[in-house]
């Protein structure tokens, strides 16, 4: 008996015998799971979590008896070395039933690439958070106030900072303090914009002249990036990022809602889960910058609304049904503790963009922070492409927001040989139009498949999957190739003229790289591939329509691909898929990590803040989950690149043959019209 088996963060699955170790499943189907011993169960490099529940996305329920129980083996390591909660040895898990496994960083050979690099831009610099030095009154008996009542007036009397407030764990440390810096102290405050608060967020005894240092946190729902900026001169010291650890609970938000639905524990382990992670992240960029944690005032987060709600601790569970309730929309101001960030000082202030609505979130308004298609003379589509795609469209006169349930395809999920972008993963491809031959780049190497040198290059890191860069760019040009007509359907070698594509069932495959091992698969994109490709971009072109109709235009002027994924994307293949509405490719650009440029923004110009809470409310929200053209715009875009619209620019620059392999006769093993089932 045959049991599906899910691999998270990859995506990988594949059905397996009962019995079958999970590491030699990982193996076959090329997951990145690291072993030393081979299988001995002695260097714990295999380590692995088991995930039990209702899995909608994979269509799977796992029950705990999906495992073979713990053995003496795990028991003889645990006892020497210790194995954290509920992780198991990959050699010794035995596959019993359907399965849902996450493979944690620490046991992958090749790390995640975490693609959220910051990017260079000038900013305004004014924080909400500064440091004054003053000098303070020594105790008298004949005025009887307190060191902190008198704190607050030296702070009045000398920067003119009245109405300032300090928590009872500052104080406890307080006179301490003082009297260390013999009454001549400097203070951290941190500000609101209006100054209707101000917090004493830190205080050194004496002169401290030492940086102090924010973050600005792109908490996503695949990655999580962070910026360690200097406060004062607003520099990047560090950059860095994790996988979001709730990918095991579900890949897209919708399935992190049901999964909260469906478990009375379920908001709650999401919220502890990535919390962790959150704290890990800021100890790691620390000691990678050689500072101190407790020099990390302030952070500035962006997400969007479920990661929002999960972050703070609130069940997501009404943005998952109409009419997509947020408990809150506003910009929020916290303290650390308040969301359990122990890698910070309890007072460490923390500020969160507002949310749009529903479904568009802090990162989108993050995205119209940086991008400012509110001052924009010409009509701006800007898309932020992720698993849940965020859209704004908009010039000086009116922005409108919506979002767009892409999934997670874009980044090698739901791929046959998809993966994410880690060493290893193809990510560029090109196809010989006349040959129908490809050649490629993988991640960490610089050389093209066919340059000299190149088999040197992956020798370490080997050709491991595709990643959502490498397989948007396979499918565009299997299209201009003549390979794929404008259904998404492959052809067969005879209609094709190439031995690449391969019979695959009912269908047929195209094979991208013949691994010459042979006991790992071939690299290929299946018919199940392009249609996964297909749903996901006819969402984003949807979305992108939507818009456009609501501001009566049939054309923008300019296309901006923002986030991580937008950056590495080729415009030229985006459009040949579909993905974005027909304009000059000259006026399509990329903005790199838009939302975290925004945090970064908010976090080292206070002004900013009030900016973006007041442009956020004359943002119009279009709600795709109830607008009955989603559907009519989601069908025509099905079509390679588009059923009905003519896509005139591109078409000036790229020619796309018209193949169609639906229509051919079943003679000479070509595929003939397929018959729809009753």
């Amino acid at each position: 008996m045959k049991h599906l088996v899910v691999f998270t963060p990859s995506g990988k699955r594949g059905s397996f015998e009962t019995g079958t170790p999970v590491l030699e499943a990982a193996q076959q189907l090329g997951v990145d799971l690291d072993s030393v011993c081979g299988g001995r169960g002695i260097c714990s490099k295999c380590q692995v979590t088991p995930s039990f529940g209702d899995f909608p996305k994979h269509g799977v329920f796992v029950d705990e008896s999906a495992v073979s129980a713990w053995n003496a083996i795990e028991q003889r390591y645990h006892d020497k070395r210790g194995l954290k909660p509920n992780r198991r040895l990959g050699c010794q898990l035995k596959i019993q039933g359907d399965l849902v496994v996450d493979v944690p960083a620490e046991s992958q050979v090749h790390k995640q690439v975490i693609r959220k690099a910051a990017s260079s831009r000038k900013i305004e610099m004014n924080p909400a958070t500064k440091l004054y030095y003053v000098e303070v009154l020594e105790p008298d008996m004949h005025e009887p106030k307190g060191d902190l009542e008198r704190l607050k007036t030296a702070l009045a009397e000398q920067w003119n900072i009245d109405d300032t407030h300090a928590s009872i764990s500052l104080v406890k440390k307080l006179q301490n303090i003082l009297r260390k810096g013999d009454w001549g102290v400097t203070v951290a405050v941190n500000s609101t914009p209006s100054e209707s608060l101000r917090r004493i967020v830190n205080i050194w005894p004496g002169y401290h002249d030492a940086s102090i240092y924010g973050l600005a946190i792109d908490l996503g729902s695949t990655t999580i990036a962070a910026h360690l900026t200097d406060l004062r001169s607003g520099k990047v010291i560090e950059s860095s990022g994790v996988m979001n650890p709730q990918i095991r609970f579900g890949e897209d938000l919708m399935s992190r809602v049901s999964y909260a639905m469906m478990n009375a524990d379920g908001a709650s382990a999401m919220t502890n889960e990535v919390r962790k992670a959150i704290n890990k992240l800021v100890l790691e960029l620390a000691e990678s910058a050689k500072i101190e944690p407790e020099d990390i005032l302030e952070a500035v987060f962006v997400c969007n609304p479920v990661m929002h709600h999960l972050l703070l601790g609130i069940d997501p569970i009404e943005l998952g049904q109409a009419p997509f309730a947020l408990a809150t929309s506003d910009a929020l101001y916290l303290d650390a503790k308040d969301l359990n960030l122990v890698s910070l000082i309890d007072d460490a202030r923390i500020y969160l963009l507002p949310c749009i609505a529903g479904h568009v979130g802090a990162d989108a308004a993050a995205v119209a922070l940086s991008e400012e298609p509110n001052k924009s003379k010409d009509l701006t589509l800007i898309v932020d492409v992720g698993t849940n795609a965020e859209i704004l469209l908009g010039n000086k006169q009116r922005v409108l927001a919506c979002s767009s349930p892409t999934g997670p395809a874009f980044e090698g999920a739901q791929i046959s040989s998809g993966q994410r972008a880690a060493p290893g993963a193809i990510e560029r491809v090109e196809i010989d139009p006349k040959s129908k031959e490809p050649r490629f780049k993988v991640i960490g190497s610089d050389l093209w498949s066919d340059d000299s040198g190149f088999d040197e290059s992956i020798k370490k890191i080997g050709i491991t999957g595709i990643c959502g860069s490498g397989i948007i760019e396979a499918v565009a040009e299997m299209r201009i190739a003549g390979l794929l007509d404008e259904s998404g359907l492959i052809g067969s070698p005879e209609a094709t003229g190439t031995a690449r594509s391969k019979p695959d069932g009912r269908t047929y495959s195209y094979e991208l790289f013949a691994n010459k091992d042979a006991s790992q698969p071939a690299i290929q994109v299946t018919q199940g591939d392009i249609r996964a490709i297909q749903l996901a971009k006819s969402a984003l072109y949807a979305g992108a329509k939507l818009l456009m109709d609501e501001m009566e235009v049939d054309s923008v002027d300019k296309v901006v691909l923002a986030g991580a994924f937008g950056a590495h994307i080729s415009s030229k293949h985006a459009m040949i898929l579909g993905m974005i509405p027909d304009v000059s490719l000259k006026n399509v650009t990329s903005a790199g990590n838009a939302a975290g440029t925004g945090a970064r923004i908010a976090l080292c110009n206070i002004n900013a803040r009030s900016e973006i809470e007041q442009i956020v409310r004359k943002i119009t929200k279009v709600e795709t989950a109830v607008e009955p053209k989603f559907q009519e715009h989601f069908v025509a875009a099905n079509a390679i690149p588009h059923k009905h619209d003519p896509f005139t620019e591109l078409r000036k620059v790229v020619q796309i043959p018209s193949p169609s392999f639906n229509a051919l006769s079943g003679k000479n093993g070509k595929l003939g019209r397929r018959r729809r089932r009753a």
